[in-house]
């Protein structure tokens, strides 16, 4: 695994957290209040849509009575020094985005199958080690993140039947060298995996008649699949820190490809002369 130092750590959790509001910014009705306070939330309970605790210090009787936010819609937790959910967690079904950071959750929530609502979830800084079969029952899900565990992860081949998710991004975890779970989710337009322990990559690129941004990053791939220009829609490739010296002639067929790019790679000045006229139409950044 890629050690970061405490600076470079720092900086990644400060342009995270600056994503993470910006996605909690998405969801919920339009100008509905923001609530940062559990106590003062638990003395309303209803039409409380959204729910920002981070940095905030949860005090365990008032975390078990969460469930009584019937409302809740939009719900991030940060740095809570939490390590489990409360009682009857899935009694907040109209949950549309989860996302927890920094808190030493062991486990997705036990029953995601009240979830269906959900659109988005991402899970940072955790102990998961695994993503469990039910995921399955969040039928519209969308927008799925999740990393940074240092760990082992262990991917569910019921991830293909999540029919609206479209965007995958894992990080900073160890997985499979071929992640074929992965690789068979059909929908997706988004695409990211970085420090992961990736070798190796999909033959099977005619799957992805969908997908626009491939991010595969500081992993041991040596080699690019021929079958890389049946992704048609491709419009963004990312391949840096691998260990990658040549791509195939044919992702000269990408025609909707904008950017290509490679730096952290050992690919010699040759090579990249030949993909810029493979490319005339690309940024190739080398």
């Amino acid at each position: 695994m890629i050690k970061l130092n405490a600076k470079i750590l720092l900086l990644c959790f400060v342009s995270v957290n600056l994503f993470a509001q910006k996605e909690f910014e998405k969801y919920g009705p339009a100008g509905c209040m923001v609530y940062t306070d559990l106590k003062e939330a638990l003395k309303i309970e209803a039409k409380v849509y959204k729910l920002d605790l981070s940095y905030k210090k949860v005090e365990p009787k008032q975390y078990e009575k969460l469930y009584k936010l019937k409302d809740l819609q939009a719900l991030k937790l940060l740095s809570n020094e939490l390590t489990d959910y409360p009682k009857s967690f899935d009694a907040l079904t109209n949950l549309v985005y989860f996302a927890s950071y920094n808190n030493k959750l062991t486990s997705f929530p036990p029953n995601l199958k009240p979830f269906s609502l959900l659109y988005y979830m991402e899970l940072q800084h955790t102990k998961i080690d695994s993503i469990p079969a039910q995921i399955a029952y969040l039928s519209r899900l969308q927008s799925f993140k999740f990393g940074n565990t240092d760990d082992t992860l262990a991917l569910p081949n019921t991830l293909k039947f999540l029919k609206n998710l479209k965007d995958i991004s894992i990080e900073n975890c160890v997985m499979d060298s071929f992640p074929k779970q992965l690789f068979k989710v059909t929908t997706l337009t988004f695409l990211s995996l970085s420090n992961t322990n990736t070798h190796y990559l999909t033959k099977h690129f005619e799957r992805f008649q969908n997908l626009e941004i491939l991010i595969i990053e500081n992993n041991p791939i040596e080699t690019i699949p021929f079958d890389i220009y049946k992704a048609q829609n491709l419009r963004l490739i990312s391949l840096r820190g691998n260990k990658i010296t040549k791509l195939p002639d044919t992702i000269c067929h990408l025609e909707n490809l904008t950017l290509l790019d490679l730096r952290g790679n050992p690919m010699d000045k040759e090579e990249i002369e030949k993909l810029k006229i493979l490319l005339p139409g690309c940024e190739i950044k080398f």
